[in-house]
């Protein structure tokens, strides 16, 4: 019988939803402070995406 195997983890985002994000956390902030650790994250997921979508 063949079984699909399930990801260990959840899924990088694309390039453009993680680019979606990083705006959505820009134009969200409030009170004139920076998000540093939300973007710096996103900006790394954005990295990772774009260098996968263009090997």
């Amino acid at each position: 019988m063949h079984q699909t195997l399930q990801p260990a983890g959840p899924a990088r985002p694309s390039a453009a939803e993680a680019n979606e994000a990083i705006r959505r956390l820009v134009e969200s902030r409030v009170d004139g402070e920076w998000p540093s650790e939300a973007y710096e994250f996103l900006l790394e997921e954005w990295a990772a995406a774009s260098r996968a979508e263009a090997q």
